[in-house]
């Protein structure tokens, strides 16, 4: 969950995030929609737009760790995509002629392939402890997987492999059980035993007075949390600082007799 101190720059990334990519988008369709012929420029202008676009995608996937214990590889992710960013708007609008040569391509790959397994880690870290210790452990292979995935592939891209077919067939391999332990953990986390989710069918349910249902779903907004996250979080603050109130308080007999001093 978004702490009150993460939550400004949460908002203030996802405004960016949007921002760009909806002025990205624009000069696409712009591109797509003028008259006269499709030329190179337009064509520059909607692969700027596919880059924008993705690199957007990667930066909500890395601020799904805000305010967790999970918040450093978000923040390495998020400075991990700059690097494809930039080296492919360079591939995108300088002229290969103009000094541009194959390790502004290599770097744009490895970077690319470290900030996606990057947002991939940040999914499967997102719903924290929740979930069966079997669907954890399988998370955590996956993870696993997918840095030893993002290995291989780097190899590939620096042209440093075997040459037969094994290291191929090995990558393949990797890349299948990357997906499954993907897929499988994110089904045990949803629906699996020890799984939760927002309401639970049949359990208790509290019936809030509008004013404060107001103010807690004022406080989850100005948080960048969901309105269960911030009442569990208060309730919990509450339930535990009133017994430590409570054993301050002195006995009912004591309070009693110095009432009656």
């Amino acid at each position: 969950m978004a702490t009150p101190s993460t939550a400004p720059v949460r908002r203030w990334i996802v405004r960016v995030t949007i921002g760009s990519f909806s002025l990205a988008a624009l000069l696409g369709i712009v591109a797509l929609l003028s008259g006269g012929e499709f030329g190179e420029t337009e064509g520059r202008i909607l692969l700027t737009t596919l880059l924008v676009g993705v690199v957007s995608i990667a930066v909500l996937c890395f601020l799904t760790t805000a305010g967790r214990r999970s918040q450093p590889v978000g923040v390495i992710g998020g400075v991990t995509v700059l690097v494809p960013l930039v080296t492919g708007l360079l591939l995108i609008w300088v002229d290969s002629n103009n000094g541009l040569d194959e390790s502004v391509v290599k770097t744009f790959a490895i970077s690319g392939i470290v900030a996606a397994t990057l947002a991939q880690t940040c999914l499967l870290l997102a719903p924290g402890g929740r979930g069966s210790s079997l669907a954890r452990r399988m998370l955590t292979v996956t993870i696993g997987l997918a840095a030893l995935l993002a290995l291989l592939t780097s190899l590939l891209v620096l042209g440093v492999h075997p040459g037969d077919d094994g290291f191929y067939r090995a990558v393949g391999v990797v890349a299948i059980l990357d997906v499954l332990g993907t897929v499988v953990g994110a089904a045990l986390l949803k629906f699996g035993p020890g799984a939760t989710s927002d309401h639970v069918p049949g359990g208790p349910t509290l019936v809030l007075p509008p004013d404060v249902a107001a103010a807690l779903a004022e406080r989850a907004a100005a948080t960048g949390r969901s309105r269960d996250e911030v009442a569990a979080e208060i309730l919990r603050t509450h339930l535990t600082q009133v017994p430590s109130q409570e054993s301050a308080r002195p006995p009912e007999s004591a309070r009693d007799q110095d009432a009656l001093r």
